[in-house]
C-alpha cells in the first residue's frame, strides 16, 4: 500500500494511471480498482465560470468562420482543380498516344519481319531456279555470244578512289 508521501514500503514512487473509468495505483501492493465516477457536461458547466463559457463561444464562433469558406479561396481552389484536371486529362492523352504507337511499331516490325522472310525465300528459289549450264548453252548457241578474247579486255587503275563511278570517262591507252 502507498503511504501519505506517495512512495511504498519499499521505497518505490506510487503512480496513478487512469484506464476506462478505473484508476490503478501502481507499486508492490496489490492493485486496487477504483471506479471513477463520470462527471455530466450539464454539473461540469455549472461549475465553470460564466467567463469561460464566453471564451468557448467566442472560440465556437471563430471556428466557424474558419470553416467558412471565403470567395477569394473558392476561386483559388476551384483554378487549381481545374488545371489539375487539365493536366492529368493531357498525361492520359499523351499516354493513349505513346501506347498506340508502341502497338504499331510492333505491328510493323512483326510486317517487315514476315517481308524479310519472304524475300529471302523468293531470293533463295531464285538463285536455284537459275542453271548457269542452260544460260551458257543458251547464250551461244541461239544467241551467238562469245567469250572475249585477251585482246578485247582492258585493265586500268584508278588511284583516287576504289571504286569506280559509272558515269566517269574511262580513260584511253
Amino acid at each position: 500500500m502507498a503511504s501519505r508521501n506517495g512512495y511504498s514500503r519499499r521505497g518505490r514512487k506510487e503512480t496513478g494511471a487512469i484506464h476506462r473509468n478505473q484508476a490503478y495505483i501502481h507499486g508492490s501492493a496489490v492493485r486496487k480498482v477504483q471506479e471513477a465516477a463520470p462527471v455530466r457536461r450539464k454539473e461540469q458547466e455549472k461549475e465553470r465560470p460564466k467567463e469561460h463559457r464566453k471564451v468557448s463561444s467566442r472560440v465556437r464562433r471563430n471556428q466557424q468562420k474558419a470553416l467558412r469558406i471565403d470567395l477569394p479561396y473558392l476561386v483559388l481552389l476551384m483554378a487549381a482543380s481545374c488545371c489539375t484536371l487539365f493536366i492529368c486529362i493531357n498525361y492520359l492523352q499523351v499516354q493513349t498516344t505513346t501506347t498506340r504507337r508502341m502497338d504499331r511499331i510492333e505491328k510493323l516490325e512483326k510486317d517487315l519481319d514476315s517481308l524479310r522472310a519472304e524475300n529471302d525465300t523468293l531470293q533463295t528459289r531464285i538463285n536455284t531456279s537459275v542453271d548457269l549450264d542452260y544460260v551458257y548453252k543458251v547464250a551461244t548457241e541461239q544467241l551467238g555470244m562469245v567469250y572475249a578474247g585477251k585482246n578485247q579486255v582492258r585493265m586500268y587503275h584508278q588511284t583516287e578512289s576504289e571504286f569506280v563511278r559509272q558515269y566517269e570517262d574511262i580513260p584511253t591507252y
